[in-house]
């Protein structure tokens, strides 16, 4: 037997390692799925970044500057000034309050039990009723938001319409954009928005089966024990579907008031949208502003969170 050489100097012997098996045409096929999917999403995504989170992204580091639209040559980065000035001011926590208020009354008392209400008496209704309401509660929804501003406006103005009425049944009449006037853009909201309540009301009540309504009216239930211990249950998801756009809706509505009121007389109707366009605009103060916009955003964010819980919760 004869031993093989050794190896020359500087020569080193390593075994040989585990290659890569080729791909195969069924991984080959997943990729190009993978593609396929992503790809026609790759515009959308772009849009979304630079239109979306992009100024997302700069509003929040403008919340945290003295930026201002004149007057000024440069801003600087101040932290939490901006917010801890917002918190000290007492017109900050009056509009906080009105936001409040507000929401509660237009949108998770007004829109929210009238949309149900119309939708419970509509499935009731004839048809021509049906249409007839239908249409003019969808007009009132349909209508550009300045517009239906000044719709309003002219209906509660000292000279308005709903003066002449009570002027007509011998009832004490006021200006009610000077004596009430969160309660006269609350009311202008409730009438504006109930539209779409009443749709997705609408909507939820059709899916509920019919033997389950049959079934309780053989038991006994009455009208107000079926819409509690039957309907209300059934339709919980969609009451908290409604309630969290109505609310997100609610909390950004600006022209509506702006048009009636101004945030007026002095600012008895001014919520935060108002305020911050104050701050920001009329004010010149762009990095106070921004601040109270980012707080409106935490509002919102919290109403969301509640709801979205009230969604995961099964029935």
């Amino acid at each position: 037997m004869t031993s093989a050489p050794p190896a020359g100097p500087g020569v080193l012997k390593t075994a040989p390692g585990p290659t890569a098996p080729p791909p195969t045409p069924a991984g080959r096929r997943d990729v190009r799925r993978a593609l396929t999917r992503v790809l026609p999403l790759s515009p959308a995504v772009v849009l979304l970044v630079l239109f979306l989170a992009g100024p997302i992204a700069y509003c929040a580091y403008i919340a945290f500057t003295d930026l201002q639209l004149t007057g000024q040559a440069e801003s600087s980065f101040i932290g939490f000034d901006n917010f801890r000035a917002a918190f000290k001011d007492d017109a900050f926590l009056n509009a906080v309050w009105l936001t409040l208020v507000f929401t509660v009354l237009s949108s998770l008392i007004g829109q929210n039990t009238l949309g149900l209400t119309l939708a419970v008496l509509m499935q009731r209704a004839s048809k021509p009723v049906r249409t007839v309401t239908g249409g003019i509660v969808i007009a009132a929804w349909v209508l550009p938001e300045v517009v239906a501003g000044f719709l309003l406006y002219a209906f509660f103005r000292r000279e308005g319409t709903l003066n002449a009425v009570l002027d007509w049944l011998h009832l004490p009449s006021q200006n009610w954009l000077f004596t009430l006037p969160i309660l006269a853009v609350s009311f202008a909201n409730v009438w504006r928005g109930t539209a779409f309540s009443m749709l997705v009301y609408s909507a939820a009540l059709n899916e509920i089966p019919k033997e389950i309504t049959e079934a309780s009216e053989v038991d006994g239930a009455g009208g107000w024990r079926r819409m509690w211990h039957i309907t209300l249950p059934m339709i919980r998801r969609s009451i908290g579907t409604n309630l969290m756009l109505n609310t997100l809706q609610t909390l950004s509505v600006f022209g509506l008031i702006w048009v009636m009121t101004r945030g007026g007389p002095g600012n008895r109707s001014q919520t935060l949208p108002l305020f911050m366009y104050e701050q920001a605009f009329q004010k010149s103060m762009i990095g106070y502003g921004t601040a109270v916009a980012l707080l409106l955003l935490v509002v919102g964010s919290l109403f969301s969170l509640v709801y979205m819980r009230l969604l995961r919760t099964e029935v």
